[in-house]
């Protein structure tokens, strides 16, 4: 009797475990502040009111907002992270699916991750008590116990290098599945959105975006997340709604003209035609198929 009382339970015990050191093959912090770090109140000028900056849903007439709050409550609803005790946001971005969990979900705590410091000032700006911000990456997360669900918004792009080769790649996805599988408590769901390759190849994609855009980063395509994710999560659901991201670009691209001289006085005119030739390239790209929008429902085995 005394050795079974000693012994944790199943669920402790996986936890506890200790985890696989990761050689971590992302863009760097560098890299992404590059990027994110340019003003937040630039983005809040053309972004929507919850500063979602990833694509939207447009199931239905309405505005940005409309679309962006559908957006959140269809990864809440997949990850089925309503009532839990704790959730993960991987990429929390600005904080939109962060305050939606506590004001709206019933969670009783959610961690969000960011490797950028612009974005978690901005998120402490409008703190709820039942969040918490961390500037850190996945790969440097140590949670204190088990999370109920996981949600993950554009930002398994960053994942991975452009130089990696394809196995390399499958790897480095697969090192985050794994540490995402021994967060989540059993059964639990780890609902994921990102941009994929859909027609185009590395090769083709246009030089602009690597150096300019998103240094350090490159895209997946689908059958490298199935391989990295194989046996260790189960695919419930996938959506390509690459439709959507055109039309999120086109939002996007419509109102940064429409308050471009704000954008200027903030930024510099150079800063600004960078994002305007982005939108450009990424309407062209996700209208076309070269580019996929990939919603991914995965349940841990």
């Amino acid at each position: 009797m005394t050795d079974l009382m000693v012994q944790p339970s199943p669920r402790t015990a996986e936890f506890l475990r200790a985890p696989t050191p990761t050689a971590y093959k992302g863009a760097s912090g560098a890299a992404i502040r590059s990027h994110y770090d340019v003003p937040s109140e630039f983005y809040a000028l053309w972004l929507d009111r919850n500063m979602m900056y990833s694509c939207a849903m447009w199931e239905k007439p309405g505005t940005l907002e409309d679309a962006q709050v559908r957006k959140i409550d269809y990864h809440i609803e997949q990850s089925q992270a309503a009532g839990k005790a704790r959730v993960l946001d991987i990429g929390c971005g600005w904080g939109g699916t962060l305050r939606r969990l506590s004001d709206v979900a019933g969670i009783g705590s959610a961690v969000g991750l960011t490797l950028s410091p612009a974005q978690a000032a901005w998120i402490a700006k409008d703190p709820r008590s039942n969040v918490d911000v961390r500037v850190e990456g996945w790969a440097d997360h140590e949670p204190t116990g088990p999370y109920g669900a996981i949600i993950s918004i554009g930002a398994l792009e960053h994942f991975a290098r452009p130089e990696l080769s394809d196995d390399d790649m499958v790897q480095a996805y697969r090192e985050f599945f794994l540490k995402c599988s021994r967060w989540l408590e059993p059964g639990g769901r780890l609902s994921l959105q990102t941009m994929a390759y859909g027609t185009a190849t590395r090769d083709k994609i246009n030089p602009f975006i690597l150096e300019h855009i998103f240094p350090e980063s490159d895209l997946p395509t689908l059958s490298a997340i199935v391989r990295a994710f194989n046996g260790v999560f189960e695919i419930e659901r996938l959506r390509n709604d690459r439709m959507d991201y055109a039309e999120t670009y086109r939002q996007y691209g419509r109102r940064l003209r429409a308050r471009r001289g704000e954008a200027v006085d903030l930024v510099g005119d150079d800063v600004v035609r960078r994002f305007e030739t982005y939108c450009g390239l990424f309407i062209l790209g996700f209208h076309t198929g070269a580019m996929d929008l990939l919603r991914l429902t995965l349940r841990k085995l």
